[in-house]
């Protein structure tokens, strides 16, 4: 079947036909979706997305002869909201634990935060990593002016943050919407809408990048940079790209048409470019 012709049919199915299994840690569980067989991927979202966000790079991944596996961040989609911390630091714990459990090492790929966080578990135990994909990575606290950052926090607090980071999400998608954007969008919204998970979303907005700037110097790992052309996170885009290929020596690949979820935008690139990486790290 025609890759076209199969993103189609996986657009239509918002969650995987596998049984959500569960993780439990000190604060609580950590839910994840395990597909294929293979060299262990393990698929993180960034903060306020679900694990379904990579629904359109699973099958080819799966399809390449890897064992996928795609979590939940704390207190997100069907993990727990019982964790008191989170952050940066929390999410690599959870991560740690998650590759312990399934069977290091593995290839950790994080959109957004857990891009970093992908970034700190390389630093605290690369015995655990084989490869870092960062997919719009935040390594570093962005620029941004102290008023709007104040404002940010206030609008992302309860009762408001639900509906604010809903009205939001469209921005973050930037060029090439999916097929199913409104369904998936709608699905966010009800997850955010689980006793819980609005409080903890809140929480996590109020993060910092700065442990993991402060430890790049520690990342050892093989590493992409995937960054969309478009991605609204970032002033220049392609220059952030850069600064990260800098500081880790990272591979890079600009996503045309695709803003900070280039992974659902622009899966014809995204899943050929993890491959290829992965195929790549394995002959090395």
């Amino acid at each position: 079947m025609p890759l076209a012709a199969k993103l189609s049919t996986i657009a239509n199915m918002m969650t995987t036909a596998t049984e959500t299994r569960y993780l439990q840690t000190d604060g609580g569980r950590i839910a994840y979706d395990e597909q294929g067989s293979g060299r262990l991927m393990v698929l993180v979202p960034g903060m306020g997305e679900l694990r379904q966000t990579y629904r359109f790079v699973v099958p080819e991944l799966v399809a390449a002869g890897f064992r996928v596996v795609t979590t939940d961040l704390r207190g997100h989609g069907d993990s727990d909201a019982t964790f008191a911390p989170y952050g940066d630091e929390q999410t690599a714990s959870d991560l740690k634990a998650l590759v312990e459990h399934l069977g290091a090492p593995a290839i950790v790929v994080g959109n957004s935060m857990a891009a970093g966080s992908a970034a700190l578990l390389d630093a605290d135990a690369p015995e655990l990593v084989d490869g870092l994909v960062l997919i719009g990575p935040f390594l570093r606290d962005p620029k941004l002016n102290p008023v709007v950052t104040g404002l940010m926090r206030v609008l992302m607090a309860r009762p408001w943050a639900t509906a604010v980071w809903n009205a939001y999400l469209p921005s973050l998608y930037a060029g090439r919407k999916p097929a199913d954007f409104a369904e998936y969008r709608a699905l966010i919204r009800a997850a955010l809408r689980k006793p819980g998970r609005a409080a903890a979303f809140t929480r996590t907005t109020r993060l910092s990048h700065a442990g993991v700037e402060a430890r790049l110097d520690e990342v050892t790992a093989p590493a992409l940079v995937l960054m969309g052309a478009l991605d609204p996170d970032f002033p220049d885009a392609a220059a952030e790209a850069q600064w990260i290929a800098s500081r880790i020596g990272a591979d890079v690949v600009m996503v045309d048409d695709a803003g900070h979820y280039p992974q659902a935008q622009r899966p014809d690139v995204v899943a050929p470019a993890i491959i290829a990486f992965a195929e790549r790290i394995a002959r090395a």
